[in-house]
């Protein structure tokens, strides 16, 4: 299927989504920051980012911006995953370039839903 970088500095979190990922047939590569997020997002240049929002040094409101506005990989589409799912928090994630923000704790139909819908556009 895809390679999806899941960019989450909690282990938890990205277990679950590592499980639900490959379990629906997804390869999965790993960034804990921001920072990781973007430098492997230009090496690997995967189908799919997963982007936390509260990660240490750079958040990824502002990987996604930098992602999203580098010719080399706007084409990435990013959904955010967060805890950080108010409505303000939401359109700022919008604005910044996401195709998609789903709240934590997110349930796999819900993120399979996303994923495949910016799979097909993407595509």
């Amino acid at each position: 299927m895809a390679l999806v970088l899941i960019a989450d500095d909690s282990p938890t979190e990205v277990y679950v989504l590592q499980k639900i990922l490959e379990k629906n047939g997804h390869k999965v590569a790993v960034a804990t920051d921001g920072e990781q997020a973007v430098a492997m997002a230009h090496d690997l240049l995967p189908q799919l980012i997963l982007m936390d929002v509260v990660m240490p040094g750079l958040n990824g409101f502002q990987a996604t911006r930098r992602l999203t506005k580098d010719s080399a990989t706007m084409h990435i589409p990013i959904i955010i995953v967060s805890s950080k799912h108010q409505e303000t928090d939401r359109m700022w994630g919008m604005r910044q370039g996401a195709r998609g923000y789903l709240g934590k704790p997110v349930s796999e139909e819900e993120l399979m839903m996303q994923i495949n819908e910016l799979m097909e556009t993407s595509a």
